[in-house]
């Protein structure tokens, strides 16, 4: 008897309708998360990874943007279906969200002290003091220096790692079931980059909270995901638990990947330094190309990838790849 997945995506499809025309930023997109578990989603900028997250937080400004189709189920519920109010009391208490800046998502005109108590008098109907206290200690909790005094400070009066802490800390207040973390470390220096990452993989064994790890930074996903969905203009082009997805990647866009990672002792000819790339740039969402949209980057395509557009396919323990090379 296999148990439920906690959360379930189920071909999601969002667009955006501009003078342009529709933007299919989210194109078909399927994956599941278990309980406790860390799933990585990697993909170049533009490849839909935070519209993805965004619509799942049901965070999606409609107009322009429009949830076409799909299903996404937290545990028994439709997400897509519920009304507003209730998705209310299930974001930010059940399902957190750990945005991409922090300087643009905590607000500038309350403390964040001020902030984090908040998620307690919303979400847990605590009175004032009490949700102050319980504010102080995730600050405490997420290692803020001195949080009695951080919690009275606003977001620009705090370094770079301190707002992300304090974006931790209000994500984690409720203990959700699922924290979504959309690029964690970006604008942050190595050291930071490691003490928030060293933060979240403890914080995860304290609470048990399944994690959706959004970046494009393939060691991030290394350290700390057990499974990886990798996406290419708006589409999951591979699935694979991380070991595998490392040891032997099969899309011929996860290879490219791969192989643009740097790595100690890797020369080109005549002693230079030099890393792999993927040719091409990344296609406009506007005027995706015929069949498999990564085919004019691709060295291996071939007649078929150009006029028809691949279904993923399921290749057994786990693990999906959308290419007409891989059938």
């Amino acid at each position: 008897m296999t148990t439920a997945p906690l959360l379930s995506v189920e071909n999601l499809q969002t667009h955006f309708i501009t003078f342009d025309g529709v933007a299919k930023a989210v194109d078909d997109v399927t994956f599941r998360m278990d309980r406790g578990e860390t799933l990585g989603i990697v993909g170049e900028s533009g490849c839909g990874k935070s519209v993805t997250a965004l619509t799942i937080m049901r965070l999606i400004k409609e107009p322009p943007g429009r949830i076409a189709g799909g299903h996404i189920r937290f545990k028994e519920q439709d997400l897509l279906a519920l009304p507003p109010a209730e998705m209310e009391h299930i974001r930010g208490n059940r399902i957190s969200m750990i945005f991409q800046e922090p300087m643009t998502s905590l607000n500038p005109v309350y403390t964040v002290g001020d902030q984090i108590a908040e998620m307690f008098v919303f979400h847990r109907h605590m009175r004032p003091r009490q949700s102050w206290e319980q504010a102080v200690g995730m600050l405490r909790k997420v290692q803020m220096p001195n949080p009695e005094k951080r919690a009275h400070e606003y977001p620009h009066q705090l370094s770079g790692g301190m707002r992300q802490r304090a974006m931790i800390a209000m994500a984690l207040a409720c203990a959700p079931e699922i924290l979504i973390a959309d690029e964690p470390t970006t604008a942050l220096d190595v050291t930071i980059q490691a003490q928030i990452l060293e933060l979240m993989i403890q914080l995860k064994q304290d609470t048990g909270a399944a994690i959706i790890m959004i970046t494009h930074d393939l060691g991030v996903i290394a350290e700390t995901a057990q499974r990886v969905v990798v996406m290419y203009a708006g589409r999951v082009v591979e699935e694979a638990s991380t070991q595998a997805l490392f040891e032997e990647p099969l899309h011929p866009y996860t290879q490219g990947l791969l192989r643009s990672v740097p790595r100690m002792g890797q020369r080109a000819r005549h002693g230079r330094e030099r890393l792999a790339e993927i040719s091409g740039v990344v296609p406009s969402l506007y005027e995706l190309p015929e069949g498999c949209t990564f085919h004019p980057r691709c060295r291996e395509a071939e007649k078929i990838c150009r006029r028809q557009v691949p279904e993923i396919k399921e290749l057994g323990g786990g693990r999906r790849i959308r290419c007409w090379r891989r059938e």
